[in-house]
Order: C-alpha cells, then sequence, then structure tokens
C-alpha cells in the first residue's frame, strides 16, 4: 500500500483549498464545492442551496440526477459495463439508430468528449480529401473567437490564440476568417481546403448566433470546392436551442456533425454523425477509442434523445426561452447603462455587458452566485445563461429575482 494513503482517505474531509494542493490548477473553480443536486438546485458543503442556470455548461439539460436517467444507467451498471472495441454491444447500436433516424446522418462515431469528436471530424475530412483529391486538399478553415476542443489539433482550428501559447508548433494549413463574414468566406474557401468547420451559435466566443445567409454561403463554397461542412453542435445541440439540433432551424445541412456535452446529461460521451459515402473513408483500424461507445455511455445517451427529441419538450423549451428573453429584455432596459440586448437562440443565451461595465461579466456571476444563482460567462464580456432544459417558470421568475438583486449590488459596488 501507498504510504501516503490512509485507512481514512475515502472519507477525508476536503475543501476548496484542497484543489490548490492536489490538483494541476488548469482551473480557478469557485470557492464553494457543491456536494448534492437535483434537478436545477445544487447544495454546497455548507448546505447552501443555488439555482443552477450553468447546467454544468449545458450539458445537464435534464437536470442533476434526473430519475429517468438513473434508472437507465442503474441498471446498465449491473448488466455490462465496459467491452474492448472488438466487440459492440446492444446500447451503443441502439443509440447509433437512434441518432441517424433523427438526423441527416448515416453513420455514427462514438467517443468522450466534444473535443474527441470534433478531432474525429477533422481527421476524417482529411482522410476524405486526401483519397479522393489528393494530399493537396488538405487546408481547414474555421472561424474566429471559435471553439472546438483542447486537443493541440482542436485548440489550433479554434479561434482564440490564447488557448495555443505555448504550444507551439502547432498543426499547419488551419485558417480563421471573422465569423459570420460571408466575403471573408468566399476568400478563404479555395480548393485546397478539406474543410470547414463552424458553430451555428458560437458558444465560448460570445454566444452569437450564425446568420442563415452566413452558413447557407459556407454550404455553397463547400459543394463548390468539395470540401465538407463540419457543424459543431457540441454545444448547440441535443434540444439546446428548440430543435434537436440548431442546423435544423437553419436550412443547412452540414456533412459532419459533432455532439457532446448534453448526450449524456453530464456522463462523457461524444459523437461524429456523418453519410454513409464520406463515413467509409475510416477504414478499419483508422480511428478509434478504448472507451467511446461504452455500453454505460450510451444507455444515458439513449435516455436522453427519447426524453429530448419530443415536439412537446422541444416546444417547452422554445417557451422557456421567450420568458427568459422578456425578463432579460426588462432587465437591459432598465439597467442600459449595465447591460446590452440579449442574444443567442432557446436556452443558450447571451447577455452582453455594456459601458464601463465591459469585461466584468465574471464579477457580476460571482455576485449573483453568493445570492445563490449559478451563472456562466462567454469571455469576458457576457453573461451566459444555459439552464437546464427542464426549467420551469418558477425557475425563471426566481433567476430574475436574484438577477436584479444582484444588478443592484454591482452597481453599488
Amino acid at each position: 500500500m501507498n504510504a501516503k494513503l490512509d485507512s481514512g482517505v475515502t472519507t477525508r474531509p476536503v475543501t476548496r483549498q484542497t484543489f490548490d494542493e492536489v490538483l494541476v490548477p488548469t482551473y480557478a473553480p469557485a470557492a464553494m464545492v457543491p456536494v448534492r443536486a437535483a434537478g436545477l438546485e445544487v447544495w454546497d458543503q455548507e448546505g447552501k442551496r443555488y439555482l443552477d442556470f450553468t447546467s454544468g455548461i449545458a450539458v445537464s439539460s435534464l437536470g442533476h440526477c434526473n430519475p429517468a436517467l438513473v434508472e437507465a444507467v442503474t441498471k446498465q451498471v449491473n448488466t455490462l459495463w465496459h467491452l474492448g472495441n472488438g466487440y459492440t454491444n446492444e446500447p451503443v447500436l441502439r443509440l447509433g439508430s437512434a441518432l441517424t433516424e433523427a438526423t441527416f446522418a448515416d453513420r455514427a462515431f462514438f467517443c468522450n468528449s466534444g473535443a474527441e469528436a470534433n478531432e474525429a471530424a477533422l481527421k476524417l475530412a482529411r482522410k476524405y480529401a486526401h483519397t479522393k483529391f489528393g494530399p493537396h486538399k488538405s487546408r481547414i478553415v474555421s472561424c474566429l473567437s471559435s471553439f472546438h476542443g483542447r486537443t493541440l489539433f482542436t485548440v489550433s482550428v479554434g479561434g482564440q490564440p490564447k488557448y495555443t501559447e505555448g504550444f507551439e508548433p502547432l498543426p499547419q494549413e488551419i485558417n480563421h476568417i471573422p465569423y459570420n463574414d460571408i466575403e471573408a468566406a468566399r476568400a478563404a474557401i479555395t480548393d485546397d481546403v478539406a474543410a470547414v468547420i463552424v458553430e451555428p451559435i458560437q458558444g465560448e466566443g460570445g454566444v452569437i448566433p450564425g446568420d442563415k445567409e452566413f452558413l447557407k454561403a459556407l454550404r455553397e463554397l463547400c459543394d463548390a470546392t468539395g470540401a465538407l461542412l463540419v457543424f459543431d453542435e457540441v454545444q448547440s445541440g441535443v434540444g439546446r436551442t428548440g430543435a434537436f439540433y440548431a442546423y435544423m432551424d437553419t436550412g443547412v445541412t452540414p456533412d459532419v456533425l459533432t455532439s457532446a456535452k448534453a448526450l449524456g446529461n453530464g456522463y462523457p460521451i461524444g459523437a461524429m454523425l456523418t453519410t454513409e459515402e464520406i463515413a467509409q473513408h475510416f477504414g478499419v483500424g483508422s480511428h478509434g477509442t478504448t472507451y467511446g461507445g461504452n455500453p454505460l455511455a450510451a444507455t444515458v445517451g439513449l435516455k436522453v434523445v427519447e426524453t429530448i427529441n419530443t415536439p412537446a419538450f422541444l416546444g417547452r423549451v422554445k417557451e422557456a426561452s421567450a420568458k427568459i428573453f422578456a425578463n432579460l429584455e426588462k432587465l437591459s432596459s432598465e439597467y442600459p447603462q449595465v447591460f446590452g440586448k440579449a442574444r443567442g437562440q432557446g436556452l443558450l443565451i447571451g447577455l452582453p455587458m455594456a459601458g464601463d461595465f465591459k469585461g466584468r461579466a465574471k464579477d457580476y456571476t460571482k455576485l449573483a452566485e453568493k445570492m445563490g444563482l449559478m451563472l456562466l460567462i462567454a469571455g469576458p464580456d457576457v453573461v451566459r445563461l444555459a439552464p437546464a432544459l427542464i426549467v420551469s417558470d418558477e425557475h425563471i421568475a426566481e433567476a430574475d429575482r436574484v438577477m436584479r438583486a444582484a444588478v443592484e449590488a454591482f452597481i453599488a459596488a
């Protein structure tokens, strides 16, 4: 037995300070430590209750500890956990069938995260281009302020230099254009481009919806040059916008779609969806993952899909969205010196800071947290709201009350 461990290690008291002592400092988590949650409610070590309007960064869309998901995964835990990828399993076959039936796709590849899903999509795009057109067709076009993951490849494709500093040399043949800039897209997307990757709504970049004309132009340019159009729906997918996937409301169908976050409601899972013809360019052994598509993750994913992808559920998302936008419009009109006009779609919403308060989104969310409301930021200038899709009218009213109290304290501070 390791001499550094003792018999009480599993019950040893831990605090926020423990993070600073034992974990690599890649995050700066809040002072409070959540220990229990149900639905949209979270309790910390001191027993204080919070209303969660983050859903774990748009992940727990059916709420914390959702009873139907708990039941499904508990049953699977007692049935089959894991198999090597020399075998398949029933849950992943059912989930793959459900996703291909619900979308444009014919084939699915499962992994563990959004970054891995995007990594697979980008590798597939280059494989497809090299096989079909030759190695000269390798360039990838992305957007400035985009976010596609933290692997070296995906962080290079993401359009935020702060995430690549110190990791050079970076993968080559990657270019970035301004989001929603059709002329820049026309200049960049030429015959040597293998893939164009875009978020239908930029999340980390400030919750900025993609213009339909921009997305249509990308589709047309990809068709003209033979490039693949990849939609990163890691944050916008699985009901978040009021459609099962955001592309369904754009009039544009991608060649490849990536999904994660809400697909597992907190259980790690990612998916890459594509067509039959494109999928064939990934042959046996060309890509893989040890845990991807394991029975536990696939079981949760299937229950999530079955629950969210119904007209009634998605209709309620749009209804809840309208109520929150109405509240934020009033908030912005009453405090124009603090907030700009809310933007986003469905329950992925950004509230920009205004005037002298630009750059202080984190300060505001910290105040709200002290008052019992958990919020996100999307860069230093934007407060981000991404509540569980099961958010009630009572939750919406409570969040509005706390946000108002927080802004009063924010101004007075």
